[in-house]
């Protein structure tokens, strides 16, 4: 059986295994020297990488990986959106063959997750600032009734019944009510 370049997958863009070596390597606290000499590798190499140059091997990412002490997804997946938007409808559905129960994934529990539920009711008329929560707080908001605009400073969604958002909660944010009676449950995860 022979495969032709059609079949080879494209390469994973540099500025995703940048950003990933830069914060992982900020997160344990090595400067780029110290990470070069446990991976192995060049400090110029090193640095050539998480300034999204160069063209890494399989090998030089698993040494930093290895180095770094996480595993090579974590080097290599997509960066997660800094806001999740689930519009009413969307979603993976699943449908009972027993009654008429539909449930939504909205958002999985991470391993080792704390999560607190609330249900918040907002009139228009005045903006809620949440300063930042500890970090790793991420905030899930359901809308059942009304519109509300929520999300950190920047990055605010305008959000109807059924519709599903998270967010970073560890930045500023904000949740403002856009008609009367607004109401949707807020999840607190903490990590």
């Amino acid at each position: 059986m022979t495969s032709d370049i059609s079949d080879v997958p494209p390469r994973l863009p540099l500025d995703w295994i940048a950003a990933a070596l830069r914060r992982e390597r900020t997160r344990v606290g090595l400067s780029l020297s110290e990470l070069a000499k446990r991976a192995g590798i060049a400090k110029s190499t090193l640095s050539q990488l998480e300034a999204a140059g160069g063209n890494p091997s399989m090998e030089t990412i698993w040494a930093l990986a290895v180095a770094l002490g996480v595993p090579f997804s974590v080097l290599v997946e997509p960066p997660a959106p800094s806001v999740q938007v689930i519009r009413a409808g969307g979603g993976p559905t699943i449908h009972s063959e027993q009654s008429s129960y539909t449930a939504t994934l909205l958002s999985a529990s991470p391993p080792g997750a704390r999560r607190d539920i609330y249900y918040v009711w907002l009139e228009p008329g005045t903006v809620r600032g949440s300063e930042p929560h500890i970090p790793g707080t991420v905030e899930h908001i359901v809308v059942s009734a009304g519109r509300v605009k929520a999300g950190p400073g920047g990055e605010t969604v305008e959000l109807g019944p059924g519709d599903y958002m998270a967010y970073r909660g560890d930045l500023p944010h904000t949740y403002e009510a856009l008609a009367s009676g607004t109401m949707f449950v807020l999840v607190m995860q903490h990590v």
